[in-house]
């Protein structure tokens, strides 16, 4: 049940004491306690200075294990560095600074202390070693980059995460070794930190401030059609909320000459600005209607809308004719209209799909001759496959997706806000019908989609149980009504573990995955059949997960 002032304006006694967070990260952890250490999840290290999890010594540790990994894999091109608007973000944007100075390694970060979306970093990245490493690896010479946010989570909240030279999100090898170099070091009062003062790392021989806005802006039309936005004379709203994109949207509407209007150009450390979300928390999620009520409420202004989150790697899609887009069903929107307009791509590419996102991905794929490719959680599964051109598409159900230029070759191996956001705008462009409507017509052919995601409890002995769980485990021949047809514990896409359970029918699945930090697993279900049938699908799927983790 939703909070009683969610989706309304955030009262003044709901906003953090910013002057209060940007003390508290001077803070000392206390490396022995498991919640204040450094720990990289699917999307880097998060936590807040308050609770002692993201804190000066974490990013010079990290910072410093992160020159260490470079070095003993013969990185030797430069680090591109950006940040959000996140309140912790500067100061750490200035922590890791210092250290990556006193290593001597060469940085590039905006100009003028701005802001740096996550897919500008990972253009860049991408863009410096095609121009410059011919030789691929073996060179040395590879570029990488890391990015200070936490994405769509609270104010109180700070992250980094690292992108390495194939530019999307680092896998578990990389971000294993930089945690557990982190950890060593703050074990040992980050002794074998190096370090220079800010200044002196703002103006040392390494450090390049340089404008990352034009050369993006300039290259979105290798994968919009911007042209025939512009001739359609489309009315778009944008809300950055109060993200990285806020410097970004003027600069594409003057480029192109789109009818672009930024509904909320302001920044504030605080987010003062928000609706709360669905808990009564600031959080800047595209993805919910709680917190996107204040775009959702101006839709008929427009005739077409978005939002993206702090970092700028997700996408919120407002149409007249739904309101917010479910991100399920804009990604089917967005897979079946690329594959539709895209006469330069390669017909034997994949799409690629986490095993949590809508079954109506896998219709329209393969109703189109195309094939996916189905992995785990996370976005770093896609950045190889988006890299060599093997995958036209990857998205999440989170809200974040990525894709090929127009010719068929890399854009970003990162989710990409901005990109997605245009997409919208072009497939209304081009199609007459904003993706709203175009989704109602994927449902009307391939049937309507019934999704949800909740959490049920789990205790610690369920979690563990999960992690030496197998399919054969799951006793059950049926699943509401239906015959099982698959019992999954690794991605059928890439054999990876899932660190968790799927489980199919001819017209519904769910999955199930404990959290990383609570005493819960988040079920994911789907039924084509109807809602009714989808809350069957919920109520026997914690039957069947508890009968599987005891047995």
């Amino acid at each position: 049940m939703a909070h009683p002032l969610a989706g309304k304006p955030a009262p003044a006694d709901s906003l953090m004491d910013t002057a209060a967070l940007l003390a508290a990260y001077a803070d000392a952890p206390d490396v022995n306690v498991a919640t204040q250490r450094v720990a990289f999840g699917t999307s880097g290290h998060r936590g807040s200075a308050f609770n002692r999890s993201f804190n000066e010594a974490h990013i010079l540790a990290i910072g410093q294990a992160v020159c260490e990994y470079r070095a003993a894999q013969g990185i030797t091109g430069p680090l591109f560095l950006g940040k959000d608007t996140h309140a912790l973000s500067t100061p750490a944007q200035r922590t890791i600074l210092e250290v990556l100075a006193a290593n001597g390694v060469e940085v590039r970060i905006q100009a003028g202390d701005g802001y740096t979306p996550t897919p500008v970093i990972s253009r860049a990245i991408l863009v410096f070693n095609k121009e410059n490493c011919a030789g691929g690896p073996a060179t040395g010479c590879q570029a990488d980059g890391l990015v200070i946010t936490p994405s769509h989570n609270p104010p109180t909240d700070g992250g980094i995460k690292y992108n390495p030279p194939h530019g999307g999100p680092a896998d578990t090898d990389a971000t294993g070794w930089i945690e557990a170099r982190a950890n060593n070091l703050m074990a040992d009062a980050n002794r074998d930190v190096r370090r220079v003062p800010y200044e002196q790392a703002l103006e040392a021989p390494t450090t390049f401030q340089e404008d990352f806005v034009p050369p993006y802006v300039a290259d979105l039309g290798q994968v919009i059609d911007m042209e025939a936005i512009r001739k359609a004379g489309l009315r778009m709203g944008v809300d950055p909320m109060g993200g990285a994109a806020v410097a970004y949207w003027q600069p594409i509407a003057e480029k192109y000459g789109l009818n672009i209007e930024v509904v909320n150009p302001r920044v504030d450390p605080a987010f003062g600005f928000m609706t709360l979300d669905h808990d009564g928390k600031i959080r800047m999620d595209c993805s919910s209607p709680y917190a996107m009520a204040s775009l959702v409420g101006l839709k008929d202004r427009f005739d077409i809308a978005w939002g993206n989150d702090a970092d700028v790697d997700r996408h919120g899609i407002v149409t007249p004719s739904m309101g917010l887009m479910n991100p399920n069903h804009f990604l089917a929107v967005a897979i079946h209209y690329l594959l539709t307009h895209r006469p330069d791509w390669n017909r034997d590419v994949a799409v690629g799909k986490t095993l949590v996102s809508s079954g109506l991905i896998d219709r329209v794929v393969t109703g189109l001759g195309h094939k996916f490719i189905e992995v785990p959680v996370g976005f770093k599964w896609f950045s190889p496959g988006l890299l060599a051109g093997t995958l036209c598409f990857g998205g999440e159900e989170s809200a974040g997706a990525s894709f090929l230029r127009r010719d068929g070759t890399v854009w970003t191996t990162d989710k990409d806000g901005i990109l997605l956001a245009l997409l919208a705008a072009e497939i209304t462009a081009v199609t007459g019908k904003d993706p709203g409507r175009y989704y109602q017509d994927l449902a009307a052919a391939h049937g309507t989609p019934h999704y949800l995601r909740i959490d049920a409890a789990c205790t610690p002995e369920q979690k563990a149980a999960f992690k030496t769980l197998t399919g054969d485990k799951v006793a059950a021949p049926t699943l509401a009504g239906e015959v099982i047809t698959g019992r999954f514990t690794r991605a059928p896409g890439n054999d990876a573990p899932i660190g968790g359970l799927k489980v199919t029918t001819e017209n519904g699945w769910f999955a199930a995955r404990p959290s990383g930090t609570e005493d819960i697993y988040k079920i994911y279900a789907e039924s084509f059949k109807s809602a009714e049938h989808l809350q069957a699908i919920v109520a026997e799927a914690k039957e069947i997960v508890t009968a599987a983790l005891a047995g």
